[in-house]
């Protein structure tokens, strides 16, 4: 995740996080730069006077078993197009963005999403999670705390795409959003709360997996002013922070399994394979123990 260096160092998120596959990192990053310079565009901090520098936050998930991906096919266009089609509102998930070639738990995988709106006794905060997810194994996956990986009988790959199949060793990219006043080391207590949602779908972060997490909050918007003087800040004191960590632990959890939910089967580079999470198998498995009740 290229610009975490100075992420860490300054605390601010100040452009967008974008998510690509392994090899297009350096195209995405160089060619969110030029957007910036030919839409007149600066990000949010180390502006000043003619210009301006920022060091992109681009992060990548491997798909090179559906994709040719050294056929580079990822070009400068694509990012700008996905810059200048970025809006609020429901968010596309499965096979789509930087998740279209994406495997997750031996199905397909890719884009999701999903969030937790806490309690206005706890002053109704949002935490949003935003997951490409490339990680894990069949026999690994679990859904409502049950082992369905091994249950569900789904099409075996290809045998010379076994390797994302057996261990865990693909890998997955966590966005964490929330409106909740946190510092910047708040922030990364967050982060790592992405790791035990991670967890109770089955992942491990096995030897090969990279899995790279990122959260931000919204609140204080002109904590980056410079007037010159003390700017007064807001944060929830350590004590009130659990309700936001249980938030990201459920989003991030059910952000992946709505990936796989959204994903559909997808056929790829020579000859490769991979079969979506079978919904009606799901469904029973789930309805025999009691874990869904419609």
């Amino acid at each position: 995740m290229t610009g975490t260096h100075w992420l860490a160092e300054s605390g601010f998120l100040d452009g967008p996080v974008l998510i690509t596959n392994t090899h297009s990192v350096g195209v995405v990053r160089d060619a969110f730069l030029n957007w910036l310079v030919k839409n007149n565009r600066k990000p949010g901090t180390n502006t000043f006077a003619g210009g301006f520098y920022t060091y992109p936050i681009v992060a990548e998930t491997y798909d090179g078993t559906l994709n040719d991906i050294n056929g580079f096919h990822v070009k400068p266009a694509d990012a700008e197009k996905a810059l200048d089609a970025a809006k609020a509102g429901a968010v596309a998930e499965g096979n789509v963005g930087g998740g279209t070639g994406m495997i997750c738990y031996g199905f397909k995988g890719g884009i999701g999403t999903a969030s937790r709106k806490l309690p206005a006794s706890q002053n109704g905060y949002t935490v949003g999670v935003l997951v490409q997810c490339n990680c894990g194994s069949r026999r690994q996956l679990r859904i409502g705390g049950l082992p369905v990986g091994e249950a569900l009988n789904a099409d075996a790959p290809r045998a010379d795409t076994q390797w994302p199949y057996r261990e865990d060793v693909g890998s997955i990219i966590i966005v964490v959003a929330t409106d909740a006043p946190l510092l910047p080391h708040q922030v990364q207590r967050l982060a790592r709360r992405a790791t035990m949602g991670l967890a109770r779908t089955g992942a491990t972060s096995g030897n090969g997996s990279g899995d790279i997490f990122i959260a931000f909050s919204t609140a204080n918007p002109n904590a980056a002013a410079n007037p010159g003087q003390p700017i007064q800040l807001a944060m929830l004191p350590n004590d009130a922070l659990n309700p936001v960590f249980e938030a990201t632990v459920q989003a991030t959890e059910e952000a992946i399994i709505n990936a796989m939910v959204g994903a559909e089967t997808m056929s790829g580079a020579r000859g490769s394979r991979v079969t979506a999470l079978p919904h009606s198998q799901l469904i029973d498995v789930l309805k025999r123990h009691n874990r869904l009740t419609r």
